[in-house]
C-alpha cells in the first residue's frame, strides 16, 4: 500500500515508517501537522492515511478534523486514527462518516505489529476496525444497547474489532455456529435490511452509533 503518516511526535513517525517499509508498504509522506497532511493526501492520493489525534499548533483535534475533512471531500478516503486518549465523541463522529475504510486505535496497540498490520489490511479493504477500549466506552453510552443481549453484546464488540467468526468463537470459547446466530440476532434487532452479510457486518456497530 501507498502510505500518508500524520504524526507530531518526530520518534513514532519515524517508526511507523520504518515498520511499514519493512512490512513492504510504501510511505509516501510523513508530516507533522494536520494542514501538511491534507496537502499530502492530496498530492499522493494515498491508499491509507494514518493519522495522530492530537497535533499543532493546539494539541487538541487537529488529527480528527483533518481526517473530517479528508471524508468529507472523499467518502472512500481509508484512515487510521492513532490516539493516546479515548474519546468516544470523537470516535463515533469520525467512524459515522463516509463508507467504511475507517479504524480508531490506541497508539499502544502498534506494540503488537501483526496486528497492527492487519487492521490496516481491514481498513484498506473497507473494513472497520475500532479499539477495544473505545468500543467499549462507545457502547457503555448507548442505551438502546439494551436490546441486546450480554453476549450479543460481546460479539458486537469483538466484530468491531474486525475479528472474523472463528477468532470470536475462540475468544468466547463458544463454537463458530454459536457466533452466527448471535450475529444473526444482532442483525435483526439493529433492523439491518436484506443486504449483503458482509455489508451487514461492516455497518452493524456504525449503525447503532448513528442513532
Amino acid at each position: 500500500m501507498r502510505i500518508v503518516i500524520a504524526e507530531d511526535a518526530a520518534l513514532l513517525r519515524e517508526g511507523l515508517a520504518r515498520l511499514l517499509a519493512t512490512a513492504g508498504h510504501e510511505v509516501v509522506a510523513a508530516v507533522g501537522d494536520g494542514s501538511a497532511l491534507l496537502d499530502a493526501v492530496r498530492t499522493h492520493r494515498p491508499d491509507l492515511t494514518i493519522v495522530d489525534v492530537r497535533m499543532p499548533p493546539t494539541h487538541t483535534d487537529e488529527g480528527i478534523e483533518a481526517a473530517r475533512t479528508l471524508r468529507a471531500t472523499n467518502p472512500t478516503e481509508r484512515i487510521l486514527v492513532l490516539s493516546q486518549i479515548v474519546s468516544g465523541r470523537a470516535a463515533a463522529d469520525l467512524l459515522t462518516t463516509g463508507e467504511g475504510g475507517i479504524g480508531y486505535l490506541l497508539k499502544d496497540r502498534v506494540g503488537d505489529v501483526d496486528e497492527f498490520l492487519r487492521a490496516l489490511d481491514t481498513i484498506a479493504s473497507g473494513g472497520e476496525v475500532i479499539d477495544p477500549q473505545v468500543v467499549r466506552k462507545l457502547l457503555r453510552h448507548r442505551s438502546h444497547l439494551d436490546k441486546l443481549t450480554p453476549r450479543e453484546t460481546d460479539v458486537l464488540a469483538l466484530m468491531a474489532e474486525g475479528k472474523t467468526n472463528t477468532a470470536i468463537a475462540e475468544t468466547l470459547v463458544v463454537t463458530e455456529a454459536a457466533v452466527a446466530k448471535h450475529i444473526n440476532r444482532i442483525f435483526a434487532k439493529l433492523e439491518l435490511g436484506a443486504d449483503d452479510t458482509t455489508h451487514k457486518r461492516v455497518q452493524a456497530v456504525l449503525t447503532y452509533l448513528r442513532r
